[in-house]
């Protein structure tokens, strides 16, 4: 069994879609309005934005917190938590081996809570 896909609350389609847009750094693969849903591929599982959809926290992996996090202040994004070490990854259960991961969490434009992942070699800033 495998995750297909995520839904996320979004009040407006526009607002949200143009959100994701840049911090995915793609577009949609598919817009349906009506009934008001619009797809993300996030390599092969559909982020789906949608009016009735409840809220969800997301986690999405970057390869650079800092950067990710400086270029979305540059765009007005709230942030609500900043980057702290999660967890040393001590084998490979839940992440590489020898990693450090590191999450801060930012407001989308519909006020839904992101979570941004780096996995960092071992003492790397």
């Amino acid at each position: 069994m495998r995750m297909i896909q995520v839904a996320q609350r979004a009040e407006d389609l526009g607002r949200a879609s143009a959100f994701y847009s840049r911090l995915l750094g793609t577009e949609p693969t598919g817009v349906f309005d009506p009934p008001g849903l619009v797809f993300f591929d996030l390599d092969g599982v559909r982020l789906l934005l949608e009016r009735r959809a409840p809220s969800a926290v997301i986690y999405l992996q970057v390869p650079d917190l800092a950067a990710a996090l400086e270029r979305l202040r540059a765009d007005g994004v709230r942030v609500v938590a900043e980057p702290a070490l999660i967890f040393h990854h001590g084998d490979d259960s839940l992440g590489p081996a020898g990693t450090d991961e590191f999450m801060a969490f930012v407001a989308d434009s519909e006020g839904n809570t992101v979570g941004l992942v780096e996995q960092r070699v071992g003492g790397r800033r």
